[in-house]
């Protein structure tokens, strides 16, 4: 386990950090709007163990989604073939949308999470990405 870490560049690390750190933040703000909407309609807007499961879940997904995306790119660098280059991205693009894609049927369908809660985390590495863009300028 440890070789594969080795082999993983730093820059894909300080990245899936940082989109695990916005999705974290994303899935919390997330939890607080669920807890103040759930407080001015308890009847409608659900506060319990399903909205706090798809959270985490749906952020695991997420994570988990850039930091295979970041994998690819950095296997796809070192690739000098051109189309096996395109095709390794293609291929990777497709399994990886598959796995979201899985995600949100587990979320709508299993009743241990909350459907919004589960699919909502799938957002926030882009909102994070773009709102660390603007802070930075």
């Amino acid at each position: 386990m440890s070789s594969f870490w080795n082999n993983v560049q730093p820059a894909v690390k300080k990245e899936t950090k940082k989109v695990a750190a916005s999705t974290v933040t994303g899935v919390v703000i997330m939890w607080i709007v669920y807890a103040v909407l759930h407080g001015m309609m308890p009847g409608k807007v659900p506060l319990d163990y399903t909205v706090f499961l798809g959270g985490i879940c749906g952020g695991i997904i997420t994570v988990l989604n850039f930091f295979l995306m970041g994998l690819t790119v950095q296997k796809v660098a070192a690739t000098e073939n051109e189309d096996a280059a395109r095709s390794r991205m293609k291929a990777s693009y497709s399994q990886r949308m598959m796995i979201q894609m899985l995600w949100i049927v587990a979320a709508i369908v299993a009743p241990c999470f909350h459907f919004v809660a589960g699919i909502v985390p799938l957002l926030f590495p882009g909102m994070g990405i773009k709102i660390m863009g603007i802070i930075k300028k």
